[in-house]
């Protein structure tokens, strides 16, 4: 007989919006895709929101009274060590659950991330990547934001963490690794991207592709990007408020004259789905690679559908075995490539 699959461990207190619209994420996530969830955080609260949806008997709540908030650092997952977070990250590493999904602050799920679940075997600092909405499938940008200073050996690591995520996640076999920088000319950059061009060069079971710039960032010349976490989150909030600001100014467009108006009205399947491809909601978020666990960390702001897209992505990367793929990546460094 074949066993029930592990829930995902959804941190139900974490977000702008917590505990109502990640209560109704989790019922998405059960309802439509049918996908096993375990809500972890304030059981009272938990239970009238679930109330709401008439989904008691569907979703089981694990108690932690306390919580991360938004604005809370990294020690916050040391002041707190009973979190929702911090629980939902023990249900893990306890094998009660598959993966672990929270809207929480990025800084608090790194921090407790790497303190209840450790990193792999060989991982010198586990790193946030983020699917960016190119074609025909996502690229992925590693590192967003978890590691601001690094040494040029880490991002040879980062391109193995985001392979191993595009393998697992998109199924596409040797992708490409490109390294963001200032220029496609292998002596553009500073001195990190320079001596990390040499190290990506010739690191076996990367196909690297050479340098991409800031406008290659959404036209899919290669599978992974690889930074610091500096430039990455730069780079990806930058992205993110251009398409807010392109949309808006449609917007403005379309309403101001009854031609306008009458053409948008036509276009408005194929502005749907642009807008769709482009949310950052649709792509479930962030992951945090390097760690013996599946973290995905989704957008702050999400609602219902953003979160029950993070738990679907969740599953589908430990179906995929992620942690497993990543170890073996790591693995193939060689020695003159490592720090450790």
């Amino acid at each position: 007989m074949a066993s029930e699959p592990l829930p995902i461990a959804l941190d139900a207190m974490g977000g702008d919006h917590a505990p109502l619209e990640i209560v109704a994420g989790a019922v998405l996530a059960v309802r439509e895709l049918g996908l096993p969830v375990v809500l972890v955080g304030q059981p009272r609260v938990l239970y009238e929101a679930l109330s709401a949806h008439d989904a008691t008997a569907e979703i089981p709540i694990v108690r932690a009274e306390e919580m991360l908030s938004m604005d809370e650092g990294a020690l916050a997952s040391l002041r707190r060590p009973r979190s929702s977070i911090a629980v939902a990250c023990h249900l893990l590493r306890r094998g009660d659950a598959a993966a672990v999904v929270s809207a929480g602050s990025t800084a608090g799920v790194v921090a407790t991330g790497k303190l209840r679940l450790r990193a792999q075997h060989g991982v010198l600092r586990p790193a946030i990547a983020v699917a960016l909405p190119t074609l025909p499938h996502p690229t992925i940008l590693v590192d967003a934001g978890a590691n601001a200073d690094v040494k040029p050996e880490m991002l040879v690591q980062f391109a193995h963490l985001g392979a191993a995520y595009v393998e697992a996640s998109l199924d596409v076999k040797n992708p490409r690794v490109g390294l963001l920088t200032i220029g496609t000319e292998p002596e553009k950059g500073n001195k990190l991207a320079k001596r990390a061009h040499e190290l990506l060069e010739s690191s076996p079971g990367l196909d690297f592709a050479g340098n991409i710039e800031g406008h290659d960032l959404l036209t899919g010349k290669v599978d992974v990007i690889v930074t610091d976490g500096f430039t990455g989150n730069i780079a990806l909030k930058t992205m993110e408020g251009s398409v807010r600001y392109a949309f808006g100014q449609l917007r403005e467009t379309v309403a101001e004259s009854r031609v306008a108006k009458f053409g948008g009205l036509l276009q408005r399947p194929r502005l749907r789905e642009l807008y769709r491809r482009l949310d950052p909601e649709a792509h479930g978020g962030a992951v945090l690679l390097g760690l013996n666990g599946t973290v995905v960390i989704a957008h702050g702001s999400s609602r219902a559908r953003g979160i029950a897209s993070a738990c679907e992505l969740a599953a589908r990367l430990a179906t995929g075995k992620i942690v497993t793929k990543v170890g073996e990546r790591v693995g193939t460094i060689p020695r003159s490539h490592r720090l450790w």
